[in-house]
């Protein structure tokens, strides 16, 4: 089923128009990245252009810091059968005229998340980056800095980061707790889960 349904996302080309109708002009190129044997779900915000680019998610400087913060290596880190990467929308959404990144297309959550959460029974541990997956994940409704400093409300079973761009490195140094309580906490249980796999 979870093979069958990445397939199928891959294919997809709803955001077509919209993706035309952007600064960067591009074709959709969905990233699903998912097995039905997942334990761990990073759920994330939507690709990025080098993601787009190179068809493997977080396939950037903020890949690097991601993994980095959870302590994987790159071969743990893309074992889709351990590690399943569900962004709000499959696709990089695109620029706008000012060159800044564009929201997920809300059209995709609705179109496919549901089924790639049902697709996915085994989760024990999420990991909810940025606003968008945090309200879908946690049901979060306020600010990202006051959701990843409630992190604890929402522990074992999930994880609120803020996402790793290069952009929030400011915003980490002013929220030290980050670094120094919430992510030796989020890779103790990263361990646990991934050890009992």
């Amino acid at each position: 089923m979870a093979e069958a349904l990445a397939r199928e996302i891959a294919a997809c080309r709803i955001c077509a128009d919209r993706f035309a109708a952007t600064a960067t002009r591009h074709a959709p190129r969905p990233v699903p990245w998912f097995d039905a044997h997942a334990r761990v779900l990073i759920a994330g915000q939507a690709p990025g252009a080098q993601v787009h680019a190179r068809g493997r998610p977080f396939a950037d400087a903020s890949g690097a810091r991601l993994r980095r913060w959870l302590g994987l290596d790159e071969a743990t880190f893309y074992d889709h059968a351990r590690i399943a990467i569900v962004p709000m929308a499959f696709c990089f959404p695109g620029y706008d005229s000012r060159g800044a990144d564009l929201p997920p297309p809300p059209v995709c959550a609705g179109t496919w998340h549901a089924r790639v959460m049902a697709a996915l029974p085994r989760v024990e541990l999420t990991i909810a980056i940025g606003a968008h997956a945090q309200r879908w994940h946690l049901g979060a409704r306020g600010r990202v800095r006051d959701t990843v400093a409630g992190w604890q409300a929402h522990a074992p079973r999930a994880f609120p980061l803020p996402h790793p761009s290069w952009r929030n490195t400011a915003w980490l140094r002013r929220n030290p707790r980050v670094e120094g309580e919430l992510l030796p906490a989020l890779r103790i249980r990263l361990a646990e889960v991934l050890r009992d796999d």
